[in-house]
């Protein structure tokens, strides 16, 4: 069962269509950030699991609005807007720069105008999206086995979710590091000392525990689920965590909390594993920091 649910993704074995796919994904959300009205804590730049891929939900226009969606199964890329137009074309073979010229093609026929920064951002490469005709490697049958994971993955933080009260964000990719995260927020104002960009400084204007699923990169070649608290509280690294293999580490001198997808999926219950670990960190980090958890806890009801 962990087989289908949560299919092995061995990172050597796709690194570079990882890194390809990860800068298709970064020229998508730059387009849904110019495009889209601006958020807090900038939700607006995000991308969502769809029922097939990823999607950048509807973008307001004033002309009505538009969508992209990235298809994991059918390898395709389909831009449609809501007066019943759309435009597609298929990413296998494409390089970074062919991706670039397709999605701007279609962006263009259906009449959407728009530019974007086509530096990479916070990556490996540090070549212009449109002059980058190195970097084509996609396995289709390893974009389809993440896209698998992703999607379990995506099931449990939605559980996850619906356990909590408080403000909470949706499960969504942030496109620049590549990481599906679910944030939870105290209410409490804790602005963020020594930001080093906008980015950071309205990200982190609040208390929140958060956790995520990273696919991993050259320093940390695994898939893994992790987990943090902003501000860190006073002993933190001292939570205990669900199940033993997860573990404490050091992200930039704070606490992580870490649970490699191989380890998720040697549990018996692996999806319940993912579960009692994204939990342990919440519980563990919102009583350390002294959050309200009995005002936070969702109770459901059988009455519809």
């Amino acid at each position: 069962m962990s087989d289908t649910l949560f299919p092995a993704l061995p990172y050597s074995e796709w690194v570079k269509t990882k890194e390809t796919l990860h800068l298709f994904l970064q020229m998508i959300g730059k387009v849904r950030m110019v495009a889209h009205p601006k958020q807090h804590h900038w939700w607006h730049v995000t991308l969502y699991p769809s029922a097939r891929g990823l999607t950048t939900g509807r973008i307001p226009l004033d002309s009505g609005g538009f969508q992209i969606d990235f298809d994991f199964l059918d390898h395709a890329v389909r831009v449609s807007k809501n007066d019943g137009r759309m435009e597609q074309f298929d990413v296998r073979g494409l390089s970074v720069a062919g991706f670039y010229e397709a999605l701007f093609a279609a962006l263009k026929a259906l009449g959407i105008e728009l530019t974007i920064n086509t530096m990479p951002y916070d990556n490996v490469s540090t070549t212009p999206f449109e002059q980058d005709h190195a970097r084509s490697t996609y396995d289709a049958e390893a974009v389809s086995r993440f896209w698998h994971a992703l999607c379990s993955i995506a099931s449990v933080f939605e559980r996850y979710r619906g356990e909590f009260y408080g403000k909470q964000t949706p499960a969504h990719i942030y496109w620049h590091s590549f990481d599906l995260a679910v944030t939870r927020f105290s209410g409490a104002a804790a602005p963020l000392a020594n930001a080093r960009t906008n980015a950071d400084r309205e990200a982190y204007s609040h208390e929140v525990i958060s956790v995520g699923f990273w696919p991993g990169d050259d320093t940390f070649p695994h898939a893994a689920f992790y987990g943090y608290a902003y501000p860190e509280p006073e002993g933190l690294n001292e939570v205990v965590l669900k199940p033993d293999a997860a573990a404490w580490g050091d992200k930039n001198g704070g606490a992580l909390a870490v649970l490699t997808y191989d380890d998720m999926r040697r549990q018996a219950d692996p999806a319940g594993a993912l579960l009692a670990f994204l939990n342990s960190v919440y519980e563990g980090a919102a009583q350390k920091a002294g959050w309200d958890t009995k005002t936070f806890k969702h109770v459901y009801s059988d009455q519809s």
